[in-house]
């Protein structure tokens, strides 16, 4: 466990580059950084598939938001990068791993693209980056991917990347906009026992 807390508190956020990204931390103290996580966060198509616990509807949300995965990342807990263009830095979208398990080495992805990046295998791109990263520097020895039943870009891209299909869970998430109803969950996952996939 203290191997995997002195590599956070010493880098929480390693830069990670390749497949023409490079992945870095967000910033809670950058308007620009802020902007785009509430551009993210409150695109109609985020919304139609997820159900974050935190919501985030204006910039102080946004803010605060960040700050909380800074906080994450201080504690060992999860390590969230800001997705950018290798050649611009323009930011393109968020990967994060997530529920960081260092006893039984397990941790979840998640991942969104802001829609003017979106058609360029973006997530594709940073999911393979991040989960060489854990499963290899990190230490870790797997990871999950959920999305919510009949997104199937987000199941294309895990398998894509690796992750293999192991069931369905039920009624594991809330429906879009509610907090009394659920849907079903696609799991998947990739162990770092896995064969490589090949390029994204």
């Amino acid at each position: 466990m203290a191997r995997f807390r002195t590599r956070f508190l010493v880098n929480p956020f390693p830069e990670l580059r390749g497949h023409g990204l490079r992945l870095c931390s967000w910033d809670p103290e950058s308007d620009r950084d802020v902007e785009a996580w509430l551009r993210g966060r409150t695109d109609p198509e985020f919304q139609r598939w997820n159900s974050p616990l935190q919501e985030v509807t204006d910039i102080d949300g946004a803010r605060d938001a960040l700050r909380s995965r800074t906080e994450s990342a201080a504690d060992g807990s999860a390590a969230s990068f800001r997705v950018t263009d290798a050649d611009t830095g323009a930011t393109l979208g968020h990967i994060g791993v997530n529920e960081i398990d260092t006893v039984t080495r397990c941790a979840r992805v998640g991942y969104w693209v802001l829609p003017q990046a979106r058609g360029h295998r973006v997530a594709t791109r940073a999911l393979a980056l991040a989960s060489r990263w854990a499963l290899t520097e990190l230490g870790l020895h797997r990871l999950e991917l959920g999305h919510a039943l009949g997104h199937d870009a987000s199941c294309h891209i895990a398998n894509r990347c690796g992750f293999l299909p192991e069931g369905t869970l039920r009624d594991a998430m809330f429906e879009a906009g509610h907090r009394d109803a659920f849907r079903d969950v696609h799991l998947h996952a990739r162990l770092a026992t896995d064969p490589e996939p090949g390029a994204p």
